[in-house]
């Protein structure tokens, strides 16, 4: 098989060399090469044997790669001998960023994207609403994030891991905005590093912080968000007695970023008070009905998450992934069979939720149905080939004595 670029044009790349260098963001350097020879190019190991040279969407941006590729390479560039891509214009190229058939199985669910990083779903939720990551599209509301978003989460992760706070990177992200105006995607677009709890910036030989004033002190940032952010009427006016605050001063809208804003700082409780004074406010809601049901699951009372799961699909019956999550928490209780209920119903709305036939096949084995088991986890990983759980799923398939998956 051969693939065409974009609308059916012949590739670029036919006859051509293709040399990768730095780590891949979208798959394996395995697969790529598989797919060079598959759009009728060569693949090569060495950038100076290339007539392309394609730069790993993990790696810094391009425009900063001097010790990556060697003077060599660039100097090749320079005088027109090779050309150098990065990987996402690379498959863009290809046409595979827009193919259907190429495009579900490369891109993560928030589940999965938590998995690959080691944080909980509720962090990747989190970015996603602060709009620190973009989804590349969204399927009755489940977004799904390519390897672009896959980058950028990982320097999010370091940050937190490194103690930043959300709001205090946020604010650092917005002021590397201010400074520049037409990079619209800080963390993907600039070569921005992560230090510590620090945002710095690459330029030439060195490193300067955001608009080349001091280093940013995340750590007094954290400090001063959890001391002066949060408004004094949320300290004044909830207590565990009240099950919703009474503040009227704020709309359904302005409740929901307070909830977001105390889920930030740790204080699931009184996030969780606030989502239910903004359905009382603003009467019911799909969405904050299911960030309700989040909450209620982390602060470990299983049952109100599985009834507000409940709501939130009463109210919007398409929502997959409240269906999803349902699912879980029925199985997570022992509820087995209506667990499958749960994520049959989703995979009636969205036949391609990886995650959903990755849950299936694991409950349908717990009950002994191998049969039906085996044919969700062979969906799964047409689906995800490349998922964290991809393994698991292979594993659980040549106990069936099923081949493994080509992919």
């Amino acid at each position: 098989m051969t693939i065409a670029g974009p609308e059916g044009q012949t590739s670029p790349f036919t006859d051509q060399r293709i040399a990768f260098v730095g780590k891949l963001g979208g798959m394996s350097r395995r697969e790529a090469r598989r797919l060079v020879r598959e759009c009728g190019g060569i693949p090569v190991d060495s950038g100076l044997d290339a007539d392309w040279v394609i730069i790993g969407a993990d790696e810094l941006p391009l425009g900063d790669h001097q010790e990556l590729l060697g003077e060599a390479v660039l100097e090749a560039a320079a005088t027109g001998k090779l050309r150098i891509l990065s990987e996402t214009q690379f498959w863009e190229s290809l046409g595979l960023v827009d193919s259907e058939q190429h495009l579900v199985r490369r891109l993560y669910t928030p589940a999965m994207l938590a998995d690959l990083l080691d944080v909980s779903v509720a962090t990747v939720r989190r970015w996603h609403r602060r709009g620190l990551i973009s989804p590349i599209r969204e399927v009755h509301r489940l977004p799904y994030f390519d390897f672009q978003e896959v980058a950028t989460a990982r320097h999010l992760a370091q940050l937190l891991a490194a103690g930043a706070s959300p709001a205090a990177v946020e604010r650092q992200l917005e002021e590397l905005s201010r400074y520049y105006p037409d990079v619209e995607r800080p963390l993907a677009q600039l070569a921005v590093i992560v230090e510590g709890q620090q945002l710095l910036l690459r330029q030439g030989e060195g490193l300067i912080e955001p608009g080349g004033q001091r280093r940013i002190d995340f750590d007094a940032a954290d400090h001063s968000d959890r001391d002066g952010e949060a408004p004094a009427v949320i300290a004044t006016t909830v207590s565990g007695d009240s099950e919703v605050p009474p503040n009227a001063m704020l709309s359904p809208a302005e409740l929901c970023e307070q909830a977001v804003e105390l889920e930030d700082t740790g204080e699931l409780a009184l996030a969780a008070e606030m989502y239910r004074a903004a359905l009382v406010a603003g009467g019911p809601c799909a969405e904050t009905s299911f960030q309700l049901a989040e909450l209620l699951y982390r602060l470990g009372d299983l049952p109100a998450a599985r009834e507000r799961y409940y709501v939130a699909i009463e109210q919007n019956e398409d929502y997959v992934e409240a269906r999803a999550n349902l699912g879980c928490v029925l199985a997570e209780t022992g509820q087995l069979e209506l667990a499958i209920a749960a994520f049959q119903g989703a995979l009636q709305f969205h036949g391609d939720f990886p995650d959903v036939h990755y849950h299936l096949a694991r409950v349908l084995d717990d009950l002994g149905r191998s049969s039906e088991a085996e044919g969700h986890w062979s969906r799964f990983l047409e689906l995800a080939a490349d998922s964290p759980w991809a393994d698991e799923a292979r594993s659980r398939l040549q106990g069936y004595g099923a081949p493994p998956d080509a992919n």
